[in-house]
């Protein structure tokens, strides 16, 4: 059955293999560029090279070739933090360590398998491989992330994000402290002109803006709140490396040390309830492997929160 989406404002400038890759499939985009080559995505009804860049509005209609469709997603018996469920989402606390969804060569042992196990129809919404899922979080970042159970939810949850509707909040421990207390990091980010699997702060990439504040700090360390605008791939990684102060444990932007993964956790989500249209906010608590003093200053910031909207 054809895949149809339409191009956002947001997702303006992507080339076509690489929004196919995004939003359609699992394959590599070797074996998409190889499907677009042969007919199978039409972006307006009309045969286009995998590095077409998109524009808002265009209509894209793309097939994946029938011997080629990967297996059902398993159901699988994965634990799962839920902070809020009702008939149309769920809100969960994602750990450290678990891929969201399957990628080509692995189709176990994920977020979407444990959803599946979970609920029961989540198979049919939002697209093959990707049960309910709106947004996503890195293997290695903890936190928010919301699901959509139904397809209207998953419509109304996707444009908020692609309007920028959608109020993030993230926690992350970074190496070194920020000389300026608070702040904005606003520098556009693209493709590493290099090493092509990382992101990058580059002149002519896409706009890019993070605010920042400092909670606390500690042994050469800080605990920094992230409110991200725009949502960039590696967004906060990016900036905080831009900023001279890396996500502590982060091999990609900074580096490893004896760490096991990188500090970085989605704390807050707030959005329209698709079914209500009420504001509705969730927040996920940092996960117990930052040090204490974090916990200690993740908790004072919330509680200072809400003594004033007492």
């Amino acid at each position: 059955m054809p895949l149809h989406f339409l191009v956002t404002p947001e997702q303006a400038g992507q080339r076509l293999d690489k929004f196919l890759g995004t939003e359609a499939s699992d394959f590599s985009r070797a074996r998409l560029q190889g499907f677009i080559r042969n007919g199978h995505a039409l972006v307006n009804q009309l045969a286009a090279k995998p590095s077409y860049p998109l524009r808002a509005g265009d209509n894209i209609v793309f097939e994946i070739p029938q011997e080629t469709i990967p297996s059902p997603l398993a159901a699988q018996h994965i634990p799962i933090d839920i902070l809020f469920e009702d008939e149309t989402l769920i809100v969960l606390n994602k750990p450290a360590g678990l891929v969201v969804h399957p990628g080509a060569g692995n189709r176990e042992g994920t977020l979407a398998n444990g959803l599946l196990y979970h609920c029961g129809g989540l198979e049919i919404v939002g697209g093959e491989g990707r049960p309910g899922i709106v947004h996503r979080l890195d293997r290695e970042t903890s936190g928010c992330l919301v699901v959509a159970k139904t397809e209207a939810a998953h419509n109304s949850l996707s444009a908020q994000f692609a309007a920028r509707e959608v109020e993030k909040s993230y926690l992350a421990l970074v190496d070194g402290i920020p000389r300026m207390p608070h702040g904005k990091i606003d520098a556009a980010i693209g493709r590493h002109p290099v090493h092509r699997q990382k992101m990058a702060t580059v002149d002519r990439g896409r706009d890019s803006l993070t605010h920042y504040r400092v909670l606390a700090s500690h042994e050469g360390k800080a605990l920094i709140e992230c409110r991200p605008r725009t949502g960039r791939t590696h967004q906060i990684r990016v900036h905080l490396k831009h900023l001279g102060h890396p996500v502590t444990g982060d091999p990609q932007y900074g580096r490893r040390g004896s760490h096991e993964r990188h500090f970085l956790h989605a704390w807050k989500l707030a959005f329209k309830h698709p079914l209500t249209g009420k504001r509705v906010h969730y927040a996920a608590t940092l996960s117990p492997d930052f040090p204490v003093w974090a916990l200690d200053a993740a908790r004072a910031r919330e509680a200072d929160r809400m003594e004033k909207i007492a």
